[in-house]
């Protein structure tokens, strides 16, 4: 006899069961239906990419966390999807008669080798919207302001999309003399501000081997407070590159302003840096301010990437979402409408003895037939012990159907949460049921 196996997931992963999924299902339904609001249509692009497709994108210590996979008697050198972006880079070179601007969406999972903690899993969902095709400013507002209408209609209040631009940052570095070579550890450290103040900011910068005088005019610049673009400008106004980006972020606050986003739910901040290597404009960030759990979403301008694969470059911008994040915040805040999370069948059709089964299931089928869940009991048992499995799984109504009902061709409707139960014909079932579902 073989040894039994313990039942287990791998290290940050998980199943997801059925109250999960449905609270699941219903975030990402009000995401989507958000994409196709602004335009965007969906793309699925495979679990399994060549392993060159991926690497040489995200940056050396991202490309760390990428799962290698190959079938044992594969030739192809192949890796678990890392993100969405690269994919849908892969994508618009392979296809290039896409129409222009091409605006694609994109919900699916991705690995990464990461610590598991709160709100971060090994394997995870990710929604990504993005534009290829547009230099325009107004494309990056169109991802900003559909990121405050995705969170709003899913009810966020308290959060705010913090906006950099990496031109800034590269001119900041030009602006305080540090080394090009020394400018990724300039950048690491300035990501941390938050996390670790200004202090510590300093103390990183100089174990980076960044000179004094430079690190001194780098944290007078992100001293400034948000939305200073005069003295920024006044400070920068030098360095072509700076200029740029700040010319740059003042076209994005008009549109954003045109397109009536409260101020309360956008910022510039020049400490905003984000991880991946391959950003060249714009940068964007969502945080919940309350309760704080890191950020929702991520994204900004990567003009350059489709160079990547031998392709003349494409303006491309947009933002992935934090599915996972955005439905722990949403556990914690009780967001869920009411109904979310409960069981999706509508109705119990019960069996009342052997000799009923027959009415039971053309009363099923003929509730499922005019759109209604309903479950058929498959324990003929005892009226009791289905009553009890309804009330388990959380099903508001069940039907009745006893020798007396059947002979009057009639049943009894009962709600499970009062008790209450009126008699109906068993033609008008489906009717009185969707009266009482909208009660």
């Amino acid at each position: 006899m073989s040894p039994k196996i313990q039942p287990r997931v791998p290290r940050g992963m998980r199943d997801i069961l059925p109250q999960r999924m449905l609270q699941r299902q219903y975030v990402i339904g009000e995401i989507e239906k958000i994409f196709q609001r602004f335009g965007f249509e969906p793309l699925q692009t495979p679990v399994l990419e060549l392993r060159e497709t991926l690497m040489g994108k995200y940056g050396e210590e991202a490309e760390k966390l990428i799962y290698d996979a190959r079938h044992r008697e594969g030739k192809e050198d192949l890796s678990l999807r890392y993100d969405l972006t690269v994919p849908l880079t892969r994508v618009v070179a392979m296809y290039p008669e896409l129409v222009k601007p091409f605006k694609r969406y994109q919900i699916a999972p991705v690995w990464r080798a990461e610590r598991p903690q709160k709100g971060r899993y090994r394997e995870f969902y990710q929604c990504d919207a993005d534009i290829v095709g547009s230099k325009s400013m107004l494309a990056d507002a169109e991802i900003v302001t559909m990121v405050v209408a995705v969170l709003r209609q899913l009810g966020f209040q308290s959060f705010v999309t913090k906006i950099n631009n990496r031109k800034i940052l590269t001119g900041i570095g030009q602006y305080a003399g540090v080394p090009a070579e020394r400018r990724g550890g300039l950048y690491r450290a300035i990501d941390k501000l938050e996390k670790i103040g200004a202090e510590g900011v300093r103390a990183e910068m100089a174990q980076n081997q960044i000179p004094t005088p430079a690190i001194d005019k780098v944290m007078t610049l992100i001293a400034r407070p948000a939305n200073a673009f005069g003295e920024l400008r006044e400070l920068l106004g030098d360095v072509p590159i700076a200029m740029e980006g700040l010319e740059e972020l003042k076209q994005l606050a008009a549109y954003l302003d045109d397109a009536g986003v409260p101020r309360a739910n956008y910022t510039f901040d020049v400490s905003l840096v984000r991880g991946l290597a391959y950003y060249t404009g714009p940068i964007y960030e969502t945080i919940v301010t309350e309760p704080k759990i890191g950020s929702l979403t991520g994204g900004g301008r990567y003009d350059e990437l489709m160079g990547l694969f031998g392709n003349q470059a494409l303006p491309m911008t947009g933002t992935s979402f934090g599915i996972e994040r955005i439905i722990d915040v949403m556990d914690e805040l009780a967001m869920y409408p009411a109904s979310i999370g409960k069981s999706v069948t509508q109705v119990l059709v019960t069996v009342f003895n052997r000799d009923l089964i027959g009415a039971s299931i053309r009363l099923a089928n003929q509730l499922r037939a005019a759109g209604i869940n309903a479950d058929l009991a498959l324990d003929t048992e005892g009226l009791g012990k289905q009553l009890k499995y309804a009330a388990a799984k959380s099903i508001p109504f069940a039907l009745i159907i006893g020798p007396d009902e059947n002979a009057a061709q009639q049943a009894t409707l009962r709600n499970l949460a009062s008790g209450e139960q009126v008699q109906v014909a068993q033609d008008q079932v489906a009717d009185a049921l969707e009266r009482n579902l909208r009660a």
